[in-house]
C-alpha cells in the first residue's frame, strides 16, 4: 500500500520539522485543485514508524478533500527493521507519555500552520501505536474536533487528563483483539464517562489486532491479521465521523 501518485491533483511532499532538538520528517498530502481552506487531519503511524502505510492513508484523506499530515513520532530516519525493534521503539514512547504527546503536538503544529488548513477544524487519527498516540494528544487538551483510533491501545497512566479532552472520540477495534483486553476497554470507558467525553466504540466481530494492515497477514490465531471487511467498514465509519464533526 504505497503512496498514491497517479492523480495530478494530489500534491504530496515530505516536511522536515523539529521537536526541540530532534529532527522529524513527516508527509503532507492534499488536493491542489482548490486553494480553499479545509479541515486538517493528523495521521500517526503504527509501531514500525512512518512509512508507506501511513502515507497511503494520508493520500486517501487528501482524496476526500482534507489536508492530511502523517507525523513522525520516532525521528528522521528512525524506523523499525522488525517487530522486535518496533516493540522497543514504541515501548519507549509508551513509557514516556509526555514525550509521546509532545511529538504528536509537533506534528499538529505543522498541520495547523499550513495555509490551506482551517485551524478551527482539526482532527487526528492513528493506527495501533498511533491510535494510542492520538488519544494521548486528545488528553493533553489539543484543540481537536475529533479523534479516531484504529486498533490502538486505550490505556494511559494519566486517566485524570481525560478532563482536558475537547474532541469527540471514535474507537474502532477488533472484537477479538488479544492486545486490547476487556479490562483495558472497561477502564477506558470509565475514564471517558467520568470526564463526560463524547465517545463511541465500534467492535468488528472476528477481527484481531492490526485488522486494517494487509502486511499483518491472514492468520487471526497470531493475534494480528488483516480483515478486509473490518478495514472497509472502519474506513466508512471514519468518513461519516469526520463528515459529522466538520459540518
Amino acid at each position: 500500500m504505497g503512496p498514491v501518485c497517479a492523480q495530478a491533483a494530489l500534491h504530496t511532499q515530505t516536511v522536515e520539522y523539529r521537536d526541540g532538538e530532534t529532527v522529524l520528517e513527516g508527509y503532507l498530502a492534499y488536493d491542489d485543485t482548490s486553494d480553499a481552506k479545509r479541515p486538517g487531519i493528523l495521521v500517526v503511524h503504527e509501531w514500525m514508524g512512518l512509512g508507506p502505510y501511513a502515507m497511503h492513508r494520508a493520500d486517501q484523506l487528501a482524496e476526500l478533500g482534507y489536508v492530511a499530515f502523517a507525523a513522525d513520532i520516532y525521528g528522521k530516519g528512525v524506523r523499525a527493521k522488525d517487530h522486535q525493534e518496533a516493540a522497543s521503539l514504541s515501548g519507549y514512547y509508551r513509557g514516556d507519555r509526555h514525550l509521546m504527546r509532545a511529538r504528536a503536538q509537533a506534528g499538529l503544529d505543522v498541520l495547523t500552520k499550513y495555509p490551506l488548513v482551517d485551524a478551527k477544524r482539526l482532527a487526528a487519527m492513528g493506527y495501533c501505536f498511533g491510535g494510542t498516540t492520538v488519544l494521548e494528544l486528545a488528553r493533553s487538551g489539543a484543540p481537536l474536533k475529533g479523534v479516531v483510533t484504529f486498533h490502538g491501545g486505550l490505556d494511559t497512566p494519566h486517566p485524570e487528563d481525560a478532563a482536558n479532552i475537547k474532541a469527540r472520540i471514535l474507537v474502532l477495534r477488533g472484537a477479538d483483539d488479544p492486545f486490547v483486553t476487556p479490562d483495558q476497554v472497561e477502564a477506558f470507558e470509565k475514564e471517558m464517562r467520568d470526564a463526560i467525553v463524547d465517545y463511541r466504540i465500534v467492535k468488528y466481530p472476528g477481527a484481531v489486532h492490526s485488522f486494517t494492515v494487509p502486511e499483518a497477514g491472514n492468520d487471526p490465531s497470531k493475534g494480528m491479521a488483516y480483515n478486509a471487511e473490518a478495514d472497509r467498514k472502519s474506513w466508512e465509519e471514519m468518513k461519516q465521523f469526520f463528515a459529522q464533526i466538520f459540518q
